[in-house]
């Protein structure tokens, strides 16, 4: 007797339109955050087989990924009609677009069974034929890069400023990819290797990262936080990028290490693990929520050698002034605009203003002299962000090394290795592209405090 498998269910499309449609109302009508919103919907609808869950959530990224360029192309074919739609209208219009973009199905008989408006089809065909697409595009370079990418047009700009036009075009497609799914090896519990190995039994196949020594980067992605070798503490899910800016601190076995802007503990736990559990890390953040995630995943990784303390947004407090001036190594990983990572949040460009760009330099250089005061005689520092914008970066550490001539700016290649910072190509800061390095977008500066 031949078993047969279980037959699926089909999709119900109609529900998963119309929680697709919800998402979007939350998000463009009321402001709210994509994974929030989404995590909110999926948990509600339990009865969701897995493919609808999948398709939802497929569905709401696909349309914000490919928002601002749909939407260029959209008021410059309809003009007043599209202006003149409401949110959940021109969400419905959207998610056509979605459903319809690399089907290969006859547009405009598919189309007619949306219930959308017939008035609506020039704009649906110039957002899915690259040909019609060509007549609306502007002639400005930056702005044409923009619509093709789906990006806010300063932020085109911000890209075609730093790397050129060329290479921006790479850089910006890069950025509308979903983001690779990678991890870290937990040292203290297992190798790189070893773990390879192991998830190998475990069904999932890895590939080692080029430029991390504890990274791997997995083939297909899954939920990896069910499987054993997670729940033992085998791994973190870090991106490569986020790896390299703790490598830069290379925290020694015994230090005192600050993590100043810790959040969750992602780079708390890496450091922990290159300081092989001996000495002490102090974990910094003002978002106690964040903060205390830490525990968790330090009981998971089996890391003891950490503490961790809220901190006011303005004023020292008392843990930090008993560390003044006697960390080894500190880690400034400040907040930005995250203009690296905007594959990880593809709603993030739509909340980002070009006036970020002189006020997250605010903050970040406030960050930055504040905890300079914990790093000894002698000590390191080191200013990161996931930022590509040189005005969160290099000009940052210009204007503090100005006013602290007690540091000193030094080769990343000090820390990170010669082999690693040429194979990077890198000199004097941590640069790193997705399109050029396959990591995050991330900066970084070491930093030595005079002796």
């Amino acid at each position: 007797m031949v078993k047969t498998g279980r037959a699926q269910r089909p999709i119900r499309e109609d529900l998963v339109r119309s929680l697709v449609l919800e998402a979007y109302g939350a998000i463009r009508g009321e402001g709210h955050v994509a994974d929030r919103t989404l995590e909110r919907i999926l948990r509600r609808e339990r009865g969701l087989g897995s493919r609808e869950r999948r398709r939802v959530s497929e569905a709401v990224y696909g349309i914000l990924r490919s928002e601002f360029r749909n939407d260029a192309l959209l008021r410059r074919s309809l003009g007043a009609r599209y202006e003149s739609l409401d949110t959940l209208a021109r969400g419905a219009l959207h998610y056509e677009i979605w459903r319809l973009s690399g089907t290969g199905l006859p547009v405009e008989q598919e189309y007619s069974r949306s219930g959308l408006s017939r008035a609506l089809l020039p704009g649906v065909l110039a957002c899915l034929d690259p040909a019609a697409a060509q007549a609306y595009l502007p002639d400005d370079p930056a702005a044409r890069l923009a619509i093709r990418h789906s990006l806010p047009e300063w932020i085109a700009h911000v890209f075609v400023r730093e790397v050129g036009l060329t290479e921006a075009e790479a850089l910006a497609a890069s950025l509308t990819e979903r983001a690779p799914l990678t991890i870290r090896a937990n040292t203290l519990r297992t190798d790189r290797e070893s773990l390879r190995q192991r998830l190998l039994e475990e069904g999932v196949k890895t590939s080692l990262t080029p430029h991390s020594p504890f990274g791997l980067r997995v083939e297909v992605r899954q939920n990896l936080m069910q499987l054993p070798s997670f729940q033992e503490g085998l791994f973190e899910i870090q991106d490569e990028g986020s790896q390299l800016l703790a490598l830069l601190l290379s925290p020694e076995p015994g230090w005192k290490v600050v993590d100043a802007c810790a959040g969750a503990g992602g780079k708390t736990l890496a450091l922990a693990a290159l300081m092989q559990n001996r000495g002490r890390i102090l974990a910094l953040d003002p978002d106690g929520r964040r903060l205390s995630q830490i525990g968790r995943r330090a009981r998971r990784a089996g890391v003891h050698n950490w503490e961790a303390a809220q901190v006011p947004d303005e004023g020292l407090s008392e843990v930090e002034r008993r560390w003044t001036a006697r960390a080894d190594a500190v880690l400034v990983d400040a907040p930005c605009t995250g203009l690296g990572v905007l594959r990880r949040n593809p709603d993030a460009a739509s909340r980002l203003r070009p006036e970020d760009l002189r006020e997250f330099p605010v903050l970040q250089r406030r960050l930055l002299d504040r905890y300079a005061a914990l790093v000894r005689p002698g000590g390191r520092l080191v200013y990161g962000t996931c930022s590509v914008a040189r005005e969160e970066n290099e000009e940052v550490v210009e204007s503090f090394l100005a006013d602290h001539p007690e540091f000193e700016l030094r080769p990343v290649a000090e820390t990170l290795g010669r082999e690693r910072a040429e194979s990077l190509g890198l000199d004097r800061h941590l640069r790193l592209f997705p399109h050029r390095h396959g990591t995050d977008g991330f900066f970084g500066a070491l930093l030595v405090r005079a002796q």
